[in-house]
């Protein structure tokens, strides 16, 4: 029964998914249930780092965990220092914490290729309370996101934005993330044996690149439910997770004689300069990004999507870097302004898109450029 659902999945995603050329209905998650490593997991510690799990990784300082068959006794499956669990699937998982009012800890992964605009999408991903867990809760969810998203601390992933009120003052405001896929507050996730599904659909804003997984939700709004158990030692809510999906579900349909959308308008940004060579921006560029932000500002809801280009000086690959790193260093400007990541996309495209001939150095300086489209208002 579950294999034929499986390829009944599987055909519909294509089906739905097939005609959009990002998009083939496959998992979109790159090493979903966390089999890839580079090392095996020696030890659990409070302040540890994760590593050695394949593209996945920690983006706060809580000290998420990673457990592996060829693991050391701590870390191994499926008896480790946390519990027993085996994994759902294959000889691995890995482990957060969710329910300390001032302790989290989360997973984010790269998604293979961004969402498409107007698709519907859905993760999936499949939780396990260990068995020395005092309590569980419900609020696991997971947030798409155009850009990585992370904090220096190990409290409660937010999006802080710092204003400076010249040297010696400055005001911090922290707003909440907002997951577009959240488990239902009145199903709480107090399984140990079995592993159970939290799962949901979103519609993509276009863009989101980037999975991260954990409770969101402060510690009253949880709902954290005591357990009756007689080997909780932990000092909270502790889950394994295995098995992360993101899928295509369907794309919006185009009518036969409807005519293709217009491309949005492109904004050059001048007076832009980096490094040679380089994507490090360089002081003349501030005033030119400092008005972008300026503008984002007085209209909160305007989101965009930042496009580097560069001349055909070099090699494809290093050109596309390039652009890519160049696009990126202005987001991240515009994010150290106090623009929300969440409101950004950056693209680079290498030479593939002159506005000028490069054969004389006055069009290679044109085709050399920052430019912005306004995605949202």
């Amino acid at each position: 029964m579950k294999r034929r659902w499986f390829l009944l999945s599987a055909f519909l995603g294509f089906f739905f998914c097939s005609h959009a050329v990002a998009q083939t209905g496959r998992n979109l998650v790159a090493n979903p249930s966390f089999e890839d490593h580079t090392l095996c997991p020696e030890k659990v510690e409070a302040n540890g780092v994760m590593k050695g799990v394949v593209g996945w990784w920690q983006p706060t300082a809580g000290s998420s965990d990673y457990f592996h068959a060829c693991g050391k006794r701590e870390c191994t499956v499926p008896r480790n220092k946390l519990g027993m669990q085996v994994p759902r699937t294959g000889n691995a998982y890995c482990g957060i914490y969710c329910s300390q009012e001032h302790y989290r800890e989360y997973l984010q992964t790269e998604l293979t290729e961004p969402l498409q605009r107007g698709g519907r999408y859905r993760v999936t991903f499949y939780v396990s309370l260990a068995d020395k867990s005092p309590h569980a809760v419900a609020t696991l969810g997971a947030l798409m996101t155009p850009m990585r998203v992370g904090d220096s601390i190990s409290g409660v992933l937010a999006n802080r934005e710092e204003t400076r009120f010249g040297d010696d003052a400055s005001l911090s405001i922290s707003t909440p993330l907002l997951p577009q896929v959240v488990n239902d507050r009145s199903r709480v996730l107090d399984q140990m044996e079995e592993w159970m599904e939290v799962s949901g659909e979103f519609v993509a804003e276009g863009g989101e690149r980037f999975l991260t997984i954990g409770n969101f939700n402060d510690f009253n709004k949880s709902s954290v439910t005591e357990m009756d158990n007689d080997q909780a030692v932990l000092m909270g809510a502790y889950y394994f997770v295995d098995d992360v999906s993101v899928e295509c579900v369907s794309m919006p349909a185009l009518a036969d004689d409807a005519e293709e959308a217009a491309p949005p308008a492109m904004v050059s940004l001048n007076n832009i300069y980096f490094e040679v060579g380089k994507s490090d921006l360089l002081p003349a560029s501030y005033s030119e990004l400092q008005r972008l932000a300026e503008l984002m500002q007085a209209r909160p809801t305007m989101r965009i999507e930042v496009h580097g280009h560069t001349d055909n000086q070099g090699s494809a690959e290093f050109n596309q870097a390039l652009s890519e790193a160049r696009a990126k260093a202005v987001a991240d400007y515009l994010v150290g302004q106090g623009i929300s990541p969440t409101r950004l996309m950056w693209k680079g495209y290498g030479a593939a898109v002159p506005v000028d001939s490069n054969d004389t150095p006055e069009g290679r300086q044109r085709n050399r450029r920052v430019e912005y489209s306004v995605v949202a208002e």
